[in-house]
């Protein structure tokens, strides 16, 4: 960041890119086993339902001719 050159009334806002805290934060508490095999689960499950999405709609949107040529000779036979 670049200096200012105009003065400023309070020296904490000049000097507030420079500033650095001595205090430290607390660790990261750790996840239980519990934890961990819930969020697993849960990302099984949405991978699970998207494949399953996936499986069950691609036939629904596949256009195939064989059933308009099934179509075309039922309509022709009456």
């Amino acid at each position: 960041m670049f200096r200012r050159r105009e003065p400023v009334p309070f020296a904490f806002v000049a000097e507030a890119d420079r500033f650095r805290s001595n205090v430290t934060p607390p660790p990261r508490r750790r996840a239980s086993v519990g934890e961990l095999a819930g969020r697993s689960l849960l990302g099984l499950t949405l991978v699970a339902g998207l494949i399953g999405a996936l499986v069950l709609g691609t036939p629904a949107m596949s256009t195939s001719s064989g059933k308009q040529a099934q179509q075309s000779q039922a309509s022709q036979g009456h």
